[in-house]
């Protein structure tokens, strides 16, 4: 790329504050920190720090205080910004996003077109790609993965080998772990706990001081989740209650919603089973 080049892409520069990389030919700022060690691609820009064996490939930015360390690896069209920090084995690709305070490390790869900002760590093996969202002061660890179009934000935990996907939305201090499913349009929040084989889809919602492990889940005829969303609750679509509330208020719910007879048969056998063996 020349200097041309490169003031097409970030506007007009002075030639003096800038200089190509030994180590690549990649355009470096004056004020940036770059080891000779430290690879940085004939298209990449940088007026950040990028230490040790790190690499910046292809299109990739790295600029503000963010820093690029140990064998990390910045490729295609990602940038790393702000106070940002990728390091260890970790990768950012594609067309992600790594910006605020956000720290993504060990062997975790950020890719796609995924965003992970704020205070937000993605470490371990974990992956975050698509169009995922992890911000906050969310953690992403272990074998995790989040993707799709899911977000995970607030002081959420998400880890082992758990999968948040779809258009799921995890937040607040909600724990998401073991071998646990959250995906299409679910969403955890609170304080709730996912854990073991549970899987939580479809419209659920699992809030509060909620657990999940393997939960009771049924989608009825019109596509609605029934979920036994914490001790002694049910949740059904947009209507949550206790158990004795959906007994003793059926008829006046059903009436809320139009149901027809077919209907308040289904709704009845769900809410009577989930009283007999929910907890």
């Amino acid at each position: 790329m020349t200097f041309e080049q490169l003031q097409e892409k970030i506007g007009n520069q002075n030639k003096d504050d800038w200089k190509q990389h030994t180590n690549g030919k990649g355009w470096i700022h004056k004020n940036a920190k770059i080891d000779d060690s430290a690879f940085v691609g004939a298209n990449s820009i940088v007026w950040g720090i990028v230490s040790g064996d790190a690499r910046v490939s292809g299109n990739a930015w790295v600029y503000g205080n963010a820093q690029v360390s140990g064998n990390a690896q910045v490729s295609g069209n990602a940038q790393v910004y702000g106070n940002a920090r990728v390091s260890g084995n970790a990768q950012v690709s594609g067309n992600a996003q790594v910006y605020g305070n956000a720290w993504v490390y060990g062997d975790a790869r950020v890719s796609g077109n995924a965003q992970v900002s704020g205070n937000a760590q993605v470490y371990g093996n974990a992956r975050v790609s698509g169009n995922a969202q992890v911000s906050g002061n969310a953690r992403v660890s272990g074998n995790a993965q989040v993707y799709g179009n899911a977000w995970v934000s607030g002081d959420t935990r998400v880890s082992g080998n758990a999968r948040v996907y779809g258009n799921a939305r995890v937040s607040g201090n909600a724990r998401v772990y073991g071998n646990a499913r959250v995906y299409g349009n679910a969403w955890v929040y609170g304080d709730a706990q996912v854990y073991g084989d549970a899987q939580v889809y479809g419209d659920a919602w699992v809030s509060g001081n909620a657990w999940v492990k393997p939960i009771l889940f049924l989608l009825d005829s019109r596509g609605h989740g029934a979920t036994n969303c914490k001790h002694g609750w049910l949740k059904i679509g947009c209507e949550e209650h206790p158990f004795a509330d959906w007994q003793a208020r059926f008829d006046a719910i059903a009436r809320k919603h139009n149901l027809n007879n077919e209907e308040k048969i289904e709704y009845k056998a769900i809410v009577d089973l989930f009283c007999k063996i929910g907890r």
